[in-house]
């Protein structure tokens, strides 16, 4: 049987290191073609000799020191004649994704991810989609590019999605129904919020994710940013998109039917099937990861968001409805807002409220959303808006 041919982009973090234990645990089935990380050099190179990629990318440092931390892994993992192909620059993994491969796994954290997300689309290949910021800022972009059934959602939430819509048809879909863990700060009121660390910011109760990904949970924008996200992959609109609190996150979404039925999606608070199926959709890969345990007695609370406390979500409807290039200055405010909550320039409740003055000064008329340069304009000016708020 050929093997599917995989690239990774991001693939020294979560999604990415996941994403190669479900390629070596599936030997017979994948294979690497090429890998692009960020600033982790020696991670980088280790993964590349294990998986022996043809290619290899960097987002920073030189060609050379790239090639010899790859020599210095392939010596002490005692492997010989090994010598793939580098490239290194911020337009390394651009250049990656649009190279031949049958998936491309997208893992990257950020807007940065936007221009890997149109190459991989233009050269046709399926897109397991990772980096939810690409398709929130380049919505229109996106959707112009992408053909049917191309883009694989990532997202637990929305894999969660795309595996109950296999329930029903379309036309037979009331709502989806997104889940959030609530954060950290799950039942504190704005009050309380205001003197929050960044060290107790990054303390998610479920998963271990990256500086931004694990703030924007505990503000909420990252279940503000799904929404959108569920809004753009699944044509729903946005007053048929609910969010709950289910601290468990053992259901990961849920699709609601005309007829009165819920489907929904459970297992364990990890990214291991959703990250399988993005590889191998639409079927199933077997021993992914260990189902819930039903023999245990077990309680599941859902509970509404609370909007003024977290205000992020219903800022996002707000956003999302507007369309254009409004969810590219929401997603790009919050990250230099994020930055600065873990500078000490901001409070934690700052970061939203940034981002609310940021959008309410964007102007949609200003900038092309459905042009490259147009949402990358509108991004630069939501940056130097923020910059210029935080610094008040």
């Amino acid at each position: 049987m050929t093997r599917t041919r995989v690239t990774l982009l991001g693939s020294t973090g979560s999604i990415g290191t996941q994403g190669l234990d479900v390629i070596s645990a599936n030997a017979e089935r994948f294979e690497v073609g090429a890998l692009a990380g960020g600033s982790n050099v020696g991670l980088l190179a280790e993964q590349a000799v294990a998986h022996r990629a043809p290619l290899v990318a960097a987002a920073t440092g030189s060609a050379e020191d790239l090639r010899a931390a790859v020599r210095s892994a392939a010596d002490a993992a005692g492997v010989t004649g090994y010598d793939p192909e580098v490239l290194v620059g911020e337009d390394a993994a651009t250049e990656v994704a649009g190279r031949e491969a049958d998936v491309v796994l997208n893992g990257i954290t950020g807007a940065i991810g936007l221009r890997p997300t149109l190459a991989a689309l233009r050269a046709g290949t399926t897109l397991a989609l990772a980096n939810k910021e690409s398709l929130i800022i380049g919505g229109p972009l996106v959707r112009d590019l992408a053909g049917p059934d191309q883009v694989v959602p990532v997202d637990s939430e929305h894999s969660a999605i795309a595996q109950c819509l296999r329930g029903g048809r379309s036309s037979e879909v009331r709502r989806l129904v997104v889940t959030a863990s609530g954060g950290p700060f799950r039942g504190r009121t704005r009050e309380q919020l205001a003197e929050v660390t960044p060290q107790e910011a990054l303390a998610h109760p479920n998963f271990a994710m990256g500086r931004v990904i694990t703030t924007n949970s505990a503000t909420l924008v990252n279940k503000g940013l799904e929404v959108i996200e569920a809004h753009l992959l699944f044509d729903i609109p946005f007053e048929r998109i609910a969010t709950v609190v289910h601290p468990q996150q053992q259901i990961h979404s849920m699709v609601e039917f005309h007829d009165g039925s819920t489907i929904a999606q459970m297992g364990p608070p990890r990214m291991l099937v959703p990250i399988a199926l993005g590889l191998s959709w639409p079927e199933r890969l077997p021993d992914v990861d260990e189902p819930c345990d039903w023999t245990q007695v077990q309680s599941w609370d859902f509970a509404p968001i609370d909007d003024v406390a977290f205000p992020a979500v219903e800022l996002a409807r707000q956003v999302g409805t507007a369309g254009g290039t409004y969810p590219a200055v929401y997603n790009a405010a919050n990250e230099v807002a994020v930055d600065a909550f873990h500078d000490g320039a901001l409070p934690f409740v700052g970061i939203v409220d940034t981002v609310a003055e940021v959008v309410g000064r964007h102007d949609g008329d200003d900038f092309d959303a459905h042009s490259l340069d147009g949402v990358l304009a509108a991004d630069r000016w939501a940056r130097e808006v923020a910059a210029a708020v935080v610094r008040g």
